[in-house]
């Protein structure tokens, strides 16, 4: 028995091998970027709900391309979906394909393709909010309008940088600060950007913290920042529930390809409201948010394979997110300080910056940075109206680029 010969042939056969071989390289890369994604989302809490299963997703489907040396082990196959949405294969039109050729990460992307998880999770986030603010005043949609500018200043630089209309908008879409819309949109109009704008979005979501507070003291005056606004108005239980219904039948009559995003969040919005479903209400807001979240990060997390993720494109996504997210806060505060103006100095324009949509953690920032200004000031409330806001705006943005570029 020839033990050297042994240890040679399994060392061959290894995955070890493979980091020297057919670009084996650039999975080893983004094994260390998994690693540090891991890092940031545990220790650091950047968005660990997602963000730990987006960074174990890249490290399995890094990690498998080593497996016997052959991508025909892998658990996901870019390829395979490249050819499922070439219109030059129509044998590989077909799910049936994906689940038969597939691995396991490309059996779980599907409901990522589909649009199903970002949809559910729409549905949590409806049962999870509280409209009562946007409904108590209701000049806050002006402000979650505001907020999207973001949208469309790094959807007009990534035309301007070389990428397709499609990709753009996609790109675009980081300004609203939702990943679930982030995710939505790209997998419709560029699924090969996927993993980088929902890393850019999600990191950027967890650094509103850091990102939004010098914004608000440059755009704003101390004055304007001391404002203590006046208690909004109680909102009655029928308005709450015939809130979600009016809201579905006018923005998907307007934008019909906002239906999936904005009838989940209504639905889960109106289960927690009516009074006569709390269990369903209880289910999606807990069992099956945690579910889809699970799903959704480790689906998102297998499109960062090296070979796809390693480029340029990743680069200037990176850099074009944050200039959105900035843009998105320029501009809602912006549209703060017409109305705190308008409304004779009773309005404090450090709300505006909530209207992006992240949920409610732009809120928690609106409400830190008025206290302190003013220890009296407590903007949390106030803020959610503009804040929930978002969410819609965010969600009708989307279907608004997607009518111009979905085809």
């Amino acid at each position: 028995m020839n033990v050297g010969k042994i240890l040679s042939d399994l060392l061959e056969s290894s995955g070890f091998a493979g980091l020297f071989q057919n670009g084996g390289w650039q999975n080893a890369v983004m094994i260390v970027i998994a690693c540090v994604l891991l890092y940031l989302g545990i220790v650091k809490k950047f968005e660990p709900l997602l963000l730990v299963g987006i960074a174990f997703g890249c490290l399995l489907v890094n990690v498998s391309y080593f497996m016997n040396l052959t991508e025909a082990d892998a658990l996901y196959h870019p390829n395979l979906w490249n050819a499922f949405l070439d219109p030059a294969n129509p044998a590989y039109h077909s799910y049936g394909t994906i689940l038969k050729e597939g691995g396991f990460l490309d059996i779980l992307y599907i409901g990522v393709k589909l649009g199903l998880y970002p949809s559910l999770i729409f549905m949590g986030v409806g049962a999870m909010t509280d409209f009562g603010p946007l409904i108590a005043r209701p000049s806050s949609l002006i402000l979650g309008a505001a907020a999207q500018f973001g949208v469309f200043f790094a959807f007009f630089g990534a035309n301007f940088l070389g990428f397709t209309g499609a990709q753009a908008a996609s790109i675009g879409i980081i300004g609203g600060a939702d990943g679930p819309t982030a995710i939505y949109l790209t997998t419709k109009l560029a699924p090969e950007l996927l993993g980088a704008i929902a890393i850019a979005a999600y990191s950027y979501m967890a650094l509103i913290p850091m990102i939004q507070p010098p914004i608000m003291k440059l755009m704003t005056t101390k004055k304007e920042r001391t404002v203590v606004m006046t208690q909004a108005r109680a909102v009655s239980k029928t308005e709450k529930i015939i809130f979600p219904i009016v809201v579905t039948i006018f923005c998907v009559l307007l934008l019909p390809s906002t239906a999936p995003l904005i009838g989940c969040l209504m639905l889960g919005n109106l289960w927690r409201e009516c009074g006569v479903t709390e269990r369903l209400s209880d289910t999606v807001q807990n069992a099956l948010m945690n579910i889809i979240t699970v799903f959704l990060g480790i689906s998102v997390g297998a499109t960062m394979a090296g070979t796809s993720f390693l480029t340029a494109q990743t680069l200037y996504i990176v850099v074009l997110g944050l200039l959105a997210f900035c843009f998105s806060t320029v501009g809602g505060l912006a549209v703060g300080k017409i109305m705190y103006k308008v409304s004779g100095g009773k309005i404090n324009p450090l709300i505006g910056s909530a209207g992006v949509s992240a949920v409610p953690m732009a809120a928690r920032v609106s409400q830190i940075e008025g206290q302190k200004a003013n220890p009296r000031n407590f903007l949390l409330m106030h803020a959610m109206g503009p804040n929930v806001a978002g969410v819609i705006g965010s969600a009708i943005a989307a279907g608004f680029l997607l009518s111009v570029f979905g085809g």
